[in-house]
């Protein structure tokens, strides 16, 4: 597939920041039942299709460029290669990450390892993938800990192994520091697949655990959408608690069915209303990070079916977007929304009163008497505030 010639409102350009591992739209469509079905793109090929079809950027682990058995002189071929096409192209590299679970060696987690070898390997693996990410001009580095958990809770303390993982973490900030790297971490969760149970399986427990770290300030999150969504999550909701919390440095979307496995689907695929509400989330926001598709290809895909799916994922966002602007613009929607806000207080257009603790408050909520007779009876229809935004979604509005 070649870029559409048909230029129109729906068109990814470089300034919507839309970017794609070289995973995902490489991804060969192995799966744990079948071999390959197509042929890895080579990483510059890559990159001048991305940049053809209007992306912003190309993000990358560590062994998607190199391999992990490659000399010093082939590494440094491999990126001056990638290199140029990244030149020729305007392409970026918003984003960099380490392969920390494939290698048989992180069969027992990286990080958190029972095997301080193992432990020691995946600082020295990952020092070395910040130097690539740094060399290429990643300024955010995310850290999914894919094997860091257990099968059987015989195997290890969780409480030790937080700790190996709280350390490695603080290495690895004063390592970006001693470096002068500008470089962020955005920890990734996941609640299971490919171990049985992931240590920090969701957002929560990722931004509860960032505040026990040396460097709080250098580290924030990279919710999936596929993930939360395997542990039952609404997505939007973890968005806007990392947002709430200023800790949402990069974000991964995908589609996914609940109760399956890791399915990494086309976003909005699967869950239209779902995947409007995280866009109306992050264009309200103003959020000026990367919106990365960390997706693949269905396996039944040949090389032009993976240019579909690359350019099919930047197209639902930006047709999301617009329904998100038709959505604050549909007159009987915001009177709807505008007699929450009066009822919220704050009247309309105005955020809805905020309690601040004082002596004098506290007497007065005491004394003040409701009418819960008239509180119990109302409504607050949802129910047609729900059926006009799937209306507007469905295209009859």
């Amino acid at each position: 597939m070649s870029a559409p010639a048909t230029q129109d409102a729906y068109t990814p350009r470089p300034e919507h920041h839309f970017t794609f591992g070289l995973w995902t739209v490489g991804n060969p469509g192995r799966d744990p039942f079948g071999e390959p079905v197509r042929p890895i793109i080579p990483p510059a090929r890559v990159v001048h299709k991305l940049a053809e079809l209007g992306a912003y950027g190309v993000n990358l682990h560590d062994n998607d460029l190199v391999p992990r058995d490659a000399s010093p002189s082939e590494r440094d071929r491999l990126v001056r290669e990638f290199k140029a096409a990244l030149d020729a192209t305007g392409l970026r590299v918003p984003m960099a990450t380490t392969n920390l679970f494939s290698d048989p060696a992180f069969r027992d987690g990286a990080f958190t390892s029972n095997d301080a070898r193992v432990r020691s390997y995946a600082l020295q693996k990952t020092m070395a993938a910040l130097d690539l990410g740094a060399e290429l001009g990643a300024t955010t580095y995310v850290c999914w800990g894919g094997r860091e958990g257990v099968e059987t809770n015989a195997a290890k303390d969780p409480r030790t192994a937080l700790g190996w993982y709280r350390e490695a973490l603080n290495f690895l900030c004063e390592y970006v520091q001693s470096r002068g790297y500008d470089m962020r971490f955005a920890l990734e969760a996941k609640p299971n697949e490919p171990r049985g149970d992931i240590f920090l399986p969701t957002t929560g427990h990722m931004l509860a655990f960032i505040y026990t770290l040396d460097h709080p300030e250098m580290v924030g999150l990279n919710p999936e959408v596929a993930h939360e969504q395997m542990a039952g999550l609404d997505f939007s909701h973890g968005v806007a608690q990392a947002l709430e919390a200023g800790k949402l440095f990069h974000i991964d979307l995908n589609g996914q069915k609940p109760g399956r496995f890791d399915q990494d689907l086309r976003f909005g695929s699967d869950d239209p209303k779902g995947a409007f509400f995280l866009v109306k989330l992050l264009e309200g926001a103003r959020w000026p990070g990367m919106r990365h598709f960390d997706s693949h290809a269905y396996r039944t895909e040949d090389e032009d079916g993976v240019w579909d799916f690359a350019h099919g994922s930047m197209r639902t966002y930006l047709i999301l977007k617009a329904r998100v602007t038709r959505f604050n613009e549909d007159p009987e929607i915001q009177q709807l929304l505008g007699e929450l806000r009066d009822r919220g207080g704050g009247g309309r257009g105005r955020p809805a009163d905020r309690v601040a603790f004082s002596e004098e408050r506290a007497r007065q909520l005491m004394a003040e008497t409701f009418d819960l007779p008239s509180i119990r009876r109302q409504g607050y229809a949802y129910e047609r505030l729900d059926q006009l935004t799937m209306e507007l979604l469905l295209g009859v509005r």
